[in-house]
């Protein structure tokens, strides 16, 4: 079942899209095109959902096949310090990985235990808004609890609901994939303060989060700086939004052999303390490297007091680009 579950994820992750977009292609060619009709018309009405609050299905995230997938590898979310309800939060998620397995388990759904850690916290795990391009295919993410991580998105997540949010930002994104290494932690964030900013204007607190062995599930074909397959994943990554990371994992029936399905491999995701930041209706420069400042030595304190914890080297450091 752990097996079943995982490779359904990475299916999904993998082909749901293309095979949405073949779908639609077939049923404009079919008798069924009216039917392809309303539903568009319904999603022109549906085109800002991504951006407002999306459409998350709580029975979805309770799924049982979630607890089979955190138990594959396992998926376990730790607790550092309390998170006040009466607040609303960025939650940094490092590193992205190849495919972000941890976020969408911790914080995608309740397999975890979230709720029950962090009462009263709802979260919004965010991605790239052209994944909600794809009809059918965005409706899946919508449920699975995602919204776009543009930043009006951001906006109405931390302005609209109250307090009690939980925005989940993956900050490195695909750039940070392409460094995806389980020899070495490389973070992209030197430059990454766009949540540091929408977390000024709107008083909200940083939280970062590590997942110890995100790098390890997966391991990624790295091509020379300046052949041509590094060139095609850089010029992919610019005009598409995200790169195409060559990758394996092992076989269906042996951990020996190379194939789809991750290595069983512990996935430790650490919520770390909260850092309260003032309401700043525009920020300045100056105090959004002060707040950046501060978040990268709350990231660095993390990741230095849990990694010996969870298999890593006293030696082993954090590589920020």
């Amino acid at each position: 079942m752990q097996v079943l579950a995982v490779l359904k994820w990475i299916l999904t992750f993998l082909f749901l899209g293309p095979i949405c977009v073949l779908i639609i292609i077939w049923i404009s060619c079919s008798p069924l095109w009216p039917l392809l009709a309303l539903y568009m018309v319904w999603l022109v009405s549906d085109r800002k959902t991504p951006e407002r609050g999306g459409r998350k299905s709580v029975w979805m995230s309770k799924w049982t096949i979630w607890k089979h997938f955190r138990d594959y590898f396992p998926v376990r979310l730790h607790k550092t310090a309390e998170l006040d309800p009466q607040q609303n939060y960025i939650l940094g998620y490092h590193p992205h990985g190849i495919m972000s397995i941890g976020a969408f388990c911790n914080f995608g759904t309740d397999s975890t235990e979230f709720s029950q850690l962090f009462p009263g916290l709802k979260t919004y795990l965010t991605t790239l808004a052209g994944n909600f391009k794809v009809p059918f295919y965005r409706d899946y993410l919508l449920a699975a609890g995602m919204c776009s991580v543009t930043h009006s998105s951001i906006d109405y997540l931390l302005s609209h609901h109250g307090t009690g949010n939980a925005v989940v930002i993956v900050v490195g994104g695909s750039a940070e994939a392409l460094h995806c290494n389980r020899q070495s932690h490389i973070l992209t964030l030197k430059n990454r303060k766009g949540f540091v900013k929408k977390a000024l204007i709107h008083g909200s607190s940083l939280v970062p989060v590590y997942s110890f062995g995100e790098n390890e599930v997966l391991h990624q074909c790295h091509f020379a700086v300046g052949s041509w397959k590094k060139s095609l994943q850089q010029m992919f990554q610019h005009w598409v939004g995200f790169a195409p990371c060559i990758f394996y994992g092992q076989g269906f029936f042996s951990s020996t052999s190379k194939g789809i399905l991750p290595f069983r491999k512990p996935i430790n995701t650490v919520v770390g303390k909260p850092i309260p930041l003032p309401r700043v209706q525009k920020p300045s420069e100056e105090q959004i490297q002060k707040y950046h400042a501060l978040y990268v030595g709350s990231l660095l304190e993390l990741f230095n007091t849990h990694k010996e914890r969870f298999g890593l080297q006293k030696s082993d450091s954090l590589i920020l680009l």
